[in-house]
């Protein structure tokens, strides 16, 4: 096991190597600069001033071995547009994007689960069929279309939730307020994960209760529920996890779409807005934070396989 590891972390390691150096490269590659040197009034001297205090009159090679040199070390850099630290400026938005995303998570598995194992247990019936059509239908909606649509029943039309903001501006602070502006880009960005989640209960628990080992315990007398939950269950857990664990990282990148529409404080609003302003380092910073969860979950499933089902054995 630990030879597993050890050599999963590696490759890992070279994954994220490669997939730092592509997105430098694809965004140095992008035409024009930082917004700060689009400016109409400003003059070449000035420019080129103001380029040299960036570094951006710096070879490519040197300008990325200087930016994955700080990395190694913590530092990501300096904002362009901000004239922040990229971290500091990250870990100020992180606890709204992970609020969001652990919501979303918790909406899709508490809801995804049970769906997907009654669909499984009432097969071909008329719940399993719509269950089905629901999942396909969460999958294929647009997040942007289902967030404007629910923006315009709940908070314009009924006036029941808020339509932007992670809390009231000016009130004081309060865990009810922040659940209620929890509510609309909670489902939202959890709809494709619920749905995902429902499909895959449903044909891993088919597959799992026709295995050998399923009728075997209820020729042994155990009830349905314990057949079901005890046996059955734990082993369509395998890709239920996968899903879940891959889909946690990209809840937190994914969430840009999201957070832009419903005015949330996070890292993906943060993104898009460095991204306008061509504010290469943090566009850089949150790649890094989220490829880096995206290798490091895919390693911590793996491992988890093991546990989950006996059968397994890693070499």
């Amino acid at each position: 096991m630990q030879r597993y590891i050890l050599s999963r972390l590696i490759q890992a390691l070279l994954v994220l190597l490669v997939v730092y150096t592509l997105t430098f490269i694809l965004i140095q590659s992008a035409p024009g600069g930082p917004s700060i040197l689009m400016d109409p009034e400003l003059d070449l001297v000035t420019i080129e001033r103001i380029r040299a205090n960036l570094g951006l009159d710096q070879p490519l090679y040197i300008q990325y071995a200087r930016w994955l040199s700080g990395a190694v070390r913590g530092d990501l850099g300096w904002s362009f547009f901000a004239r922040r630290p990229v971290r500091e400026m990250i870990l100020e938005r992180m606890p709204a994007t992970l609020l969001l995303s652990s919501a979303a998570l918790v909406l899709a598995i508490v809801a995804g689960i049970p769906l997907g194992l009654l669909a499984a247990k009432r097969h071909y019936s008329i719940y399993d069929h719509l269950a089905t059509v629901t999942s396909f239908v969460g999958l294929s909606m647009p997040s942007f279309w289902l967030g404007i649509m629910l923006i315009f029943l709940f908070s314009v039309k009924l006036g029941l939730l808020p339509s932007a903001g992670m809390y009231t501006i000016g009130a004081d602070f309060s865990l009810l307020d922040r659940l209620v502006h929890l509510v609309l880009p909670s489902v939202v960005l959890g709809t494709g994960t619920l749905a995902s989640i429902t499909r895959y209960t449903r044909s891993s628990m088919l597959e799992v209760m026709g295995q050998d080992y399923v009728r075997t315990a209820r020729a042994k007398g155990l009830s349905e529920l314990q057949v079901t939950v005890r046996h059955a269950l734990r082993n369509a857990l395998i890709p239920i996890v996968t899903i879940i664990g891959l889909r946690l990282p990209l809840l937190v990148g994914g969430a840009a779409i999201t957070e832009a529409i419903f005015g949330w404080p996070g890292m993906g609003r943060m993104a898009v807005d460095a991204a306008y302003h061509r504010d290469y380092p943090v566009v850089m910073g949150v790649t890094v934070l989220v490829s880096a969860m995206v290798v490091l979950t895919n390693l911590a499933i793996d491992i988890l396989y093991a546990y989950l089902d006996p059968r397994i054995r890693l070499a």
